[in-house]
């Protein structure tokens, strides 16, 4: 029979990542690095936090071991450890999803009228092959530049009214983001549809199509 002592420690290691995982604003920045390394600056303007506040967050997260840090300058970024950290989050909200009756009525609540018609995984992936579509990156410029689906084409959805003219009108558009409980995308197809261009959204996002090991292209320029 194992020592109580060491099983009690070894549960608490378990504990420490629940833990973590345990505030709405930790669960949000983990899925902002899912996208790819951002500054404490980044997060903390786009996850609407403090500096003070962010920067405690990221530090529960890396005692839990589930962020890293890299410094370039005068700036810190963090990353997610490993690829694993990204599916734990989409197993967490999987879970939330199936047994939690309140997740659904928020998840609607968030992504606004079930008003946009999406397009699956393997459709999109026949798309991305066949180049038959306009592929949609709706996402900010960092989230992009990380890792993006091949041959997207990269608007970010608070420019998209004013660069109509850059897409394609001989074909769909099929707009894409950060993955399933992302609101850009819906967003977009309904700025698109309002301006007459045929579009659709892409019924998962840059998560799932990491997590699922499809190809990702990622932007090398300079800076």
């Amino acid at each position: 029979m194992g020592d109580r002592d060491a099983k009690n420690a070894l549960y608490r290691e378990f504990a420490a990542v629940g833990k973590a995982l345990g505030n709405p604003g930790r669960l949000e920045l983990l899925d902002l690095l899912a996208q790819g390394p951002r500054s404490v600056e980044e997060l903390a303007e786009v996850a609407e936090l403090g500096m003070s506040s962010c920067s405690a967050h990221l530090q529960t997260l890396r005692e839990a071991g589930l962020v890293e840090t890299r410094r370039a300058g005068k700036r810190v970024y963090y990353s997610l450890t490993d690829v694993d950290v990204a599916g734990l989050l989409d197993t967490l909200r999987g879970v939330a999803q199936r047994h939690r009756p309140h997740t659904e009525p928020a998840r609607r609540a968030y992504l606004g009228p079930d008003d946009t018609e999406a397009v699956d995984t393997d459709e999109l992936l026949r798309r991305v092959r066949d180049g038959d579509s306009v592929v949609l990156d709706v996402r900010p410029e960092p989230e992009y530049a990380a890792g993006h689906l091949p041959g997207a084409l990269h608007i970010p959805l608070d420019q998209l009214t004013d660069r109509l003219a850059e897409l394609p009108r001989d074909r769909e558009v099929v707009a894409y983001c950060r993955g399933q409980y992302c609101v850009l995308a819906h967003d977009a197809v309904r700025v698109l549809s309002a301006h007459g261009v045929p579009a659709r959204r892409a019924s998962h996002g840059m998560l799932e199509w990491r997590l699922a090991g499809h190809p990702v292209e990622r932007d090398l320029s300079p800076g």
